[in-house]
């Protein structure tokens, strides 16, 4: 795979430097003498090669990154660099860097030391093994014991539970009479016609959703530990019985993500069969709403990226919702007049960040005056200050730079044309940076949407095991199990002790007292 990619990108480099060659050469040699004299021939060829050195620029741009993708951390770290940036001699773009401004923040913290070696949990079983000294020991008193605690793994059990239900019938029974034979009901079971235990279908959930372990997989484990041939149309069929089972609960949690003023929302692709078109997927995308009050988090299948999707979802919504720059959050703010957007500063950041090995200069400020803001943010979290607190703080400690640095990249857009990566990184920034303008009116707004983010992680991790959804309702079923499990962790939870007990109450339980069974009623870890 890699070998191949390398190849297709010289390819690229060769094609682009002939392309400008034989442009180049076309302009001194035109059809006729007297088409163009020498002065525009020079005039021409100064404007080609600029126009070719903003091309060469933007595709190296796009070749690095795909390198970096490919080859190197995706991590954004950046350390700021005290070497000079530029040389006397270099002719570089004139971009105008202001002075930093400088202040000490100076706070104690406590120094964290290394924990050691974790503690046994107090809660799992115990096997005690006594070992006596070899020899005779009749003629010696016990003294006392040294004691030594390790861990053993012994692999997960497959029980065949089976129910013996006793029949009884009446020593004189009357005829035609109920009751001259009686039997014990069988107790309630999430499926009933299945040989699936509320048990077993929690830890295949919870094996696919938190450890990314795809049905085939756990099929295969099935047949080689316990020699137990599962059916995938078997295991498919259980999948869409209990998402069915659990779709009142995914609806009373889905009312409660929305009854907030705030919400932060992101989408992530997910490809699924078509079913009309044999070997082909479709790109559908996961649209995910979070509370970041609670944290309760949503997530919402749609076949699109378009509007549809947040249009419904939002339709009685009235606050700040926290986004990127995807034009469809526009669309949905000015068809509502109680919607406000809210920036993401991580996706202003990290324009810059791309910006960097081009334009370190400029690049290296905007970062450097951004690291700042959220030292900033990251000392009012540790001292535990209230969304007050916290409102008052940012209008003196981040408010002025922030103002400054708005200006700056306002002048520099102006002043800056190139379509190169410093220039998307202003041209992005100068459209975001009013929207970041809650964040200093309402102390509960985050800087970024990082916090959801990290929330649809586990669907990236699944796409990379279980790669593709079935269908579309197979889709929906998968928005489900994310919601269920994003919850539980959320809580802190252990999603298969959840699942299991869900599974075992939800079907008897009163339809109003729905939410007892959520994940942040349940009991902790």
């Amino acid at each position: 795979m890699k070998p191949l990619v390398l190849l297709i990108f010289k390819a690229m480099e060769v094609i682009i430097s002939k392309t400008v060659f034989q442009e180049f050469l076309a302009i001194f040699e035109p059809d006729s003498p007297q088409d163009m004299r020498p002065e525009e021939q020079l005039l021409a060829a100064t404007s080609l090669l600029q126009k070719k050195e903003d091309t060469i620029a933007n595709l190296q741009f796009e070749v690095n990154q795909l390198k970096r993708m490919l080859f190197k951390s995706r991590g954004e770290r950046f350390v700021p660099s005290n070497l000079q940036l530029t040389l006397p001699f270099e002719d570089q773009e004139e971009i105008t860097v202001p002075e930093p401004v400088t202040e000490k923040v100076a706070y104690e913290r406590v120094k964290k030391k290394h924990p050691g070696r974790s503690a046994l949990p107090e809660h799992i079983p115990v096997e005690e093994i006594i070992l006596e000294p070899e020899g005779l020991t009749p003629d010696m008193i016990h003294i006392g014991d040294e004691i030594t605690e390790t861990l053993d793994y012994k692999p997960p059990v497959l029980l065949k539970r089976r129910y013996i239900r006793r029949k009884y019938a009446v020593k004189n029974p009357v005829e035609d009479a109920t009751g001259n034979i009686v039997i014990a009901d069988l107790p309630s079971r999430p499926l009933p016609k299945a040989i699936a235990e509320a048990s077993l279908l929690a830890y295949l959930w919870s094996s696919k959703f938190v450890d990314h372990l795809p049905f085939y997989r756990q099929i295969e484990m099935f047949r080689r530990q316990f020699g137990w041939e599962l059916h995938k149309a078997t295991l498919n069929d259980w999948f869409s019985a209990c998402c069915t089972l659990l779709q009142p609960l995914y609806e009373c949690h889905s009312k409660q993500v929305f009854e907030t003023d705030y919400l932060q929302i992101d989408e992530s692709p997910i490809k699924v069969l078509e079913d009309n078109k044999p070997e082909s997927t479709h790109r559908g995308f996961m649209w995910v709403y979070r509370h970041p009050i609670n944290n309760l988090v949503l997530f919402d299948y749609r076949k699109g990226r378009g509007q549809s999707g947040p249009m419904e979802r939002l339709s009685s919504f009235k606050g700040t919702i926290q986004c990127d720059g995807y034009a469809v959050y526009k669309t949905v703010a000015k068809s509502s007049n109680g919607i406000r957007l809210m920036g993401c500063m991580a996706h202003i950041r990290r324009k810059f960040f791309e910006a960097k090995n081009n334009h370190p200069q400029a690049a290296e400020y905007a970062l450097g005056e951004i690291a700042n803001w959220y030292a900033h943010e990251r000392k009012y979290r540790e001292n535990g200050l209230s969304p007050q607190e916290k409102l008052l703080r940012r209008q003196e400690d981040i408010k002025p730079g922030f103002d400054a640095f708005k200006e700056w990249v306002e002048t520099q857009h102006k002043n800056i044309l190139t379509k190169e990566a410093i220039g998307r990184a202003l041209h992005y920034a100068v459209n975001q940076l009013p929207l970041i303008e809650p964040f200093f009116e309402d102390g509960r707004i985050h800087l970024d949407n990082n916090a959801i983010e990290n929330k649809i992680r586990p669907l990236a991790l699944g796409r990379k095991n279980f790669l593709f959804a079935g269908s579309h309702e197979g889709a929906k079923r998968i928005a489900m199990m994310y919601f269920f499990f994003a919850s539980c962790k959320e809580a802190d939870v252990n999603p298969y002790a959840w699942m299991t007990d869900t599974l075992n109450r939800i079907a008897n339980h009163p339809i109003n007292k729905l939410s007892e069974l959520l994940p942040s009623n349940f009991q902790k870890l």
